[in-house]
């Protein structure tokens, strides 16, 4: 099922979408820019693994790195399904980097800082990737970073919602399925989106399942979720 979700994004209209074919191929695009148009850029996950920075404006590309850490996986084995851009670098006036967090299906999560040339006919430099296991088994569907920009929730099918601190790359918290409903029936975890409720607490989340549920989760103060809405 298409989706869409709005990400902030002052000096241009921001996008990020993310979108489905009938192929069951992942596209991911994440745009955003500077006020006063100092540094404008694209970030794109291809099929083939790579994830390229681009400039909007003029549909030059910038940087080009290859996401493969598994070099026994195929990138269509393991399609990157998320894919965020930081604003933090990018918002600092002398920087001229950005750092960019991908996941793929089988939950290799990789976060790496790369240098954005001044031309495209400029070299490149990018950092060593960090980069972890979100999950030991299912596939991931869903990343969303929060508003902070300092956690970052995976979830998807066969694997439960979990939140990740990405300054220490270490998992602070992990959903656990409801328990069996009343005919004795227990539903199998998959997770179709998930959000954080709001960009100030990364506590609160929000996510959709396959078999129509919509949860709220309070990883404050428990595992299972506080909300559950049929429909």
């Amino acid at each position: 099922m298409p989706r869409t979700t709005k990400v902030e994004c002052p000096g241009c209209p921001p996008i990020r979408a993310l979108t489905f074919d009938v192929l069951g191929h992942v596209k991911v695009i994440e745009a955003r820019s500077k006020q006063g148009g100092v540094l404008k850029l694209l970030a794109v996950a291809r099929k083939s693994g790579s994830v390229e920075v681009l400039s909007p404006v003029t549909g030059d590309l910038r940087v080009s790195i290859t996401n493969s850490t598994h070099p026994d996986l195929r990138p269509e084995d393991d399609a990157i399904v998320g894919l965020h851009m930081f604003k933090k670098q990018i918002q600092e006036a002398s920087s001229r980097s950005c750092t960019l967090l991908t996941c793929t299906t089988k939950g290799h999560a990789s976060m790496r800082s790369v240098e954005v040339p001044k031309s495209p006919q400029d070299s490149t430099s990018c950092g060593s990737p960090t980069t972890w296991n979100v999950c030991a088994a299912g596939n991931i569907v869903c990343l969303k970073v929060d508003g902070n920009e300092d956690y970052a929730l995976f979830g998807g099918k066969g694997v439960e919602l979990n939140v990740w601190d990405l300054n220490t790359c270490t998992k602070n918290w992990t959903a656990k399925s409801p328990a069996k409903n009343s005919f004795d029936i227990f539903t199998p975890t998959w997770f179709t989106s998930a959000t954080f409720l709001n960009n100030d607490d990364h506590r609160k989340i929000v996510a959709g399942t396959n078999s129509h549920q919509v949860r709220l989760y309070d990883i404050s103060s428990q595992r299972r979720p506080v909300i559950s809405i049929d429909f």
